[in-house]
């Protein structure tokens, strides 16, 4: 006989979204203000180098334009493309620029690297190992 699950137990989901990985992508959408000014203001920034800018305008070039390798049709899927390239190019330009000119233009209320890390922890529970591996190749992080 099947022992009775008492509901003060944890379970953690078989499918889906884990309750940290659900928070950590609210906090990304409210910080997407402070992104848009952290990403504008490094672009202007002339030590940081221009392969790290074009690789961050590339995606978000990506995600703004209608074209997708994923159309956007496809429930989730399609979305999520766009956010996950964006993702591993503000992650390709932390680890380029340096914490340290990141934090000098990040003005959000948030740990803004500890936000990335948990974003790109979630990614990669998301994107299979091929895929991440061609990207990882071609943003050079």
């Amino acid at each position: 006989m099947a022992e009775a699950i008492r509901p003060d137990e944890v379970i953690a989901p078989e499918k889906g979204f884990s309750l940290q990985a659900r928070q950590t992508l609210k906090d990304a959408a409210l910080m997407l203000p402070n992104l848009v000014r952290l990403l504008g203001r490094i672009l202007k920034d002339p030590r940081v180098s221009r392969r790290s800018k074009l690789v961050v305008l590339g995606a978000v070039g990506y995600a703004l334009s209608p074209i997708d390798l994923i159309p956007d049709f496809i429930p989730v899927a399609g979305q999520v493309d766009d956010i996950l390239l964006v993702v591993f190019a503000v992650n390709h330009l932390i680890h380029s620029a340096g914490e340290k000119i990141v934090l000098e233009h990040w003005d959000g209320p948030q740990d803004l690297l500890g936000m990335v890390r948990g974003l790109m922890d979630v990614v990669s529970d998301l994107v299979p190992s091929r895929i991440r591996k061609l990207v990882t190749k071609l943003t050079g992080s």
